[in-house]
């Protein structure tokens, strides 16, 4: 397929500013694969659609306050950093973007308030530099001094500035492992109490990790899919969660529920050559779109997204592209919300 097939002639999206409360109130939209129906109804509806047995695979990464705000030694200027990723922990080295990149250079300071301060030791790309945090004490200080400063990393088209609130809002209910710049969107529908009503159903839920980077949001340059790289992301699957997954395939009364397309990248990464579940860590660039054959995932829960994006070709991977365009024709007919504080489909 090429990537003008997703540019959908679709005149206006409807994207919040701000994520919904209370979280379970989010419409859904159930599509059935193999009966191409689609229904309408209220995320905390989703029991209904979740039988026991089923093992719902959740993205547990934790996104952490990436935006810093500062100063340039001697100049005192304005700069912003944007913490990617951090590459060497034993050091404080981070991989970062900066504002205005052009007067940030090799061997400049950067102060972030009186107690914190970095240097610049590379250059990466046009934007991209490497710093290494000047503090004394342990990393779990700094990651909290970090917490306290930083501002969450929205999603680009939020045009709003952040709150301390977001901190809370734009994270998951089943955020643990701090590393993502992004969050995975379809678990942030999910709250405690509708976990334990599906728990109390059979339903079991499966963690896994991924740490979404924020390359999530860049756009696909070339025409021809197979010519797209993704950018690499750590991910981590324990023998405990694929020792699950792998009971569910073996089942005839169980599936494989991906809560998240950050969900379905690992599980599938995961994938040996019997077709089942291998523990293990590493980076993934796994790029799935149409006619990717799905070894695992039997059923995915995931937001509405932007076209052209890499997430949207996943989804159609899945649901058919055909039957995910005409979805996507109907979510905006009934004034569905789009992208990350948006509405939520689960496509069986």
């Amino acid at each position: 397929m090429k990537l003008t097939d997703f540019k959908f002639e679709i005149d206006e999206f409807n994207v919040p500013e701000e994520p919904i409360d209370p979280r379970d109130s989010a419409k859904l939209m159930v599509l059935d694969r193999e009966e191409k129906t689609i229904k309408h109804e209220t995320f905390s509806d989703i029991h209904k659609y979740l039988n026991e047995g089923d093992v719902v695979v959740y993205n547990n990464t934790k996104v952490f306050p990436a935006k810093l705000k500062g100063k340039k030694e001697k100049t005192d200027a304005d700069i912003e950093v944007f913490l990617l990723r951090e590459l060497q922990p034993e050091n404080m080295l981070w991989d970062v973007l900066v504002e205005p990149a052009r007067k940030i250079r090799i061997g400049n300071k950067l102060y972030f308030g009186e107690d914190l301060m970095a240097e610049v030791v590379d250059n990466t790309t046009s934007r991209g530099r490497t710093i290494r945090f000047l503090y004394e004490g342990p990393n779990e200080e700094l990651y909290s001094r970090l917490d306290e400063i930083g501002d969450m990393p929205l999603p680009p088209y939020i045009e709003r500035e952040p709150k301390e609130t977001d901190k809370e809002r734009y994270q998951t209910i089943f955020a643990k492992e701090r590393g993502a710049v992004a969050a995975p969107t379809a678990g942030m529908h999910f709250t405690e109490e509708l976990v334990e009503k599906l728990k109390k159903k059979g339903v079991d839920f499966v963690p896994v990790t991924l740490h979404i980077g924020w390359g999530t949001f860049r756009p696909v340059e070339v025409e021809d899919l197979t010519k797209h790289r993704m950018d690499s992301e750590n991910y981590y699957i324990s023998k405990e969660s694929s020792d699950r997954i792998n009971e569910a395939l073996k089942s005839k009364k169980s599936r494989v529920i991906a809560c998240g397309t950050s969900a379905v990248r690992v599980i599938e990464t995961s994938v040996m050559a019997s077709g089942m579940s291998k523990p293990g860590t590493g980076w993934t660039d796994k790029f799935i779109y149409p006619d990717y054959p799905f070894k695992i995932t039997e059923g995915i829960i995931t937001n509405f997204h932007r076209p052209e994006s890499t997430l949207l070709m996943l989804a159609a991977a899945f649901g058919g592209f055909e039957f995910i365009k005409e979805s996507y024709k109907e979510a905006v007919k009934k004034d569905y919300r789009f992208f990350s504080f948006g509405d939520v489909m689960f496509i069986q």
